[in-house]
């Protein structure tokens, strides 16, 4: 039996997996399709940064039916997550080639998930941007406008499911990278809580804990499904989230009762949230009110000033790029120069080798400082509504003009001034969601916003997450980049 794209990207991964159980298709089958899909939307989006044919690909027959996953074709980020004899080479010319000896956690995970994994997708150098344009793998474009950015550090991510490719791809998220994406692209995107997901065995953790695993989807359930299949800790982990009392699939169909949401349109610093953003703020706050959630405006206390954040921000980022760095140049005997590294990498890999040790104990306090101001804002209310993005997505090479002339802070101040409502919650460790709200009337590009909750409140996220997907459906509304019926332009 042959799948037919068409058909094949009218179901989320659930379903597929449930054509699986049923024996309507096979994994194989299913992979195929999705390799077809790839080729169709590959060369104009370019998120993909190398599939395995089926006669390369390892072993992977799983059991229809033995998990609500099994048999789904999936694609993993180049950065983070290590797949035994394949490249991960980070996005960057200094790891070129690189070749993973084994498994990671997370991956055995997958594996162990029934997902047919065929291939990685692209990412920023080094995860060290909010857009994916690195010079190893060329510009990824977003499939609603291909003059767009498709966001980033998991914008081959976002490009690759919302052009229909797979249903669900792993993410990971420090400062943003996995919901800037989905606001980017049209999909949604939950964070997960500082040690939800194990960052190990090569990582305790991966940018002083800022970092963390996930996915984005096209439905809610496909996220929720996948968190449950990958969660819970590793031995020798430092952080540990008290584990749901229930899987989080079965949070997605449950009401979320009446919650108290504060609102923040405008962020604590950065630039000013634009009326197209404002307007699907709105939008969400009065379908939040027809559900009968208690919604109004609220002032949140960062606990620290705006250009103390960024800094702090800059000296953790900045301090561990560089020991990573450092690592990559000795593992393959690469110079750190212009010819391994890009501008702003090379420029935040000097300003972390003058970072000290004070200072970098400094930036941990100043971690602390947020996550006990934000622990008591969700003290008082169940979660904070904010827009993912102050703005549309922006051109592709906005973020690179005049790129060469900043130093370490000065991008790292670009990246929090293009997002500043993201980085907050890396910082405290809280769930994050990123939702498609509406669609610009004016351009049509997807707009998202953010929800936010306290320490393991992931439950209350995809509850709510659930009910705005079924008072506002989203996964319905596809871009021009699309296989199956239409092809992109």
């Amino acid at each position: 039996m042959t799948v037919r794209v068409a058909e094949y990207v009218s179901h989320d991964a659930v379903g597929l997996a449930e054509l699986v159980a049923a024996g309507e298709v096979t994994p194989a089958e299913l992979a195929a399709a999705a390799r077809e899909a790839a080729q169709a939307v590959g060369p104009q989006i370019n998120a993909i940064v190398e599939t395995w044919s089926a006669d390369d690909a390892p072993a992977q027959d799983p059991d229809p039916g033995s998990t609500p996953l099994a048999g789904v074709p999936f694609l993993i980020k180049d950065i983070g997550v290590a797949m035994a004899g394949r490249r991960m080479e980070l996005g960057s010319r200094l790891a070129a080639g690189n070749v993973a000896a084994a498994d990671s956690a997370l991956m055995q995970r997958f594996r162990r998930a029934g997902l047919v994994t065929f291939g990685r997708t692209a990412t920023p150098e080094l995860a060290y941007s909010i857009t994916t344009e690195p010079v190893l793998s060329g510009v990824t474009r977003n499939p609603w406008d291909l003059a767009r950015s498709a966001g980033g550090s998991s914008g081959g991510a976002g490009a690759a499911v919302a052009a229909g490719v797979v249903p669900i791809a792993h993410a990971t998220d420090a400062a943003g990278s996995l919901r800037i994406p989905a606001a980017y692209n049209g999909l949604f995107g939950l964070k997960p809580t500082r040690g939800r997901v194990s960052m190990g065995p090569d990582a305790d953790e991966v940018f002083n804990g800022l970092g963390v695993h996930g996915s984005v989807s096209r439905t809610v359930r496909d996220s929720a499904v996948l968190l449950d299949l990958i969660r819970g800790p590793e031995p020798g982990d430092p952080y540990f989230a008290q584990q749901p009392l229930r899987p989080y699939a079965a949070e997605v169909t449950r009401p979320p009762g009446t919650l108290r949401i504060g609102v923040l349109a405008q962020a604590w610093g950065g630039r000013r949230t634009t009326a197209p953003v404002v307007d699907a703020l709105a939008h969400t706050v009065r379908l939040l009110d027809s559900l009968g959630h208690q919604v109004e405006e609220v002032a949140v206390d960062l606990g620290v000033g705006w250009e103390e954040f960024v800094l702090a921000n800059a000296r953790l980022s900045t301090a561990n790029l560089t020991a990573l760095i450092d690592t990559l140049a000795a593992a393959f005997d690469r110079p750190v120069d212009s010819s391994t590294l890009e501008p702003a990498s090379l420029a935040g890999y000097h300003y972390g080798r003058q970072v000290s040790g004070a200072q970098l104990v400094g930036a941990l306090a100043l971690r602390n400082r947020v996550a006990r101001s934000l622990a008591r804002y969700f003290d008082a209310y169940d979660m904070l509504l904010t827009p993912t993005l102050p703005e549309l997505p922006l051109p592709v090479d906005a973020y690179a003009d005049g790129e060469a002339a900043l130093d370490g802070l000065g991008w790292i101040d670009r990246l929090n001034d293009r997002s500043p409502f993201t980085t907050a919650f890396n910082m405290a460790g809280t769930p994050a969601m990123s939702v498609p709200a509406t669609n610009d009337v004016e351009t049509g590009l997807p707009i998202g916003v953010q929800f936010a909750a306290g320490y393991g409140r992931e439950d209350s996220l995809f509850r709510l997450a659930g009910q705005l997907e079924r008072a506002a459906p989203w996964s319905d509304r596809v871009p021009p980049v699309w296989p199956g019926n239409r092809t992109g332009g």
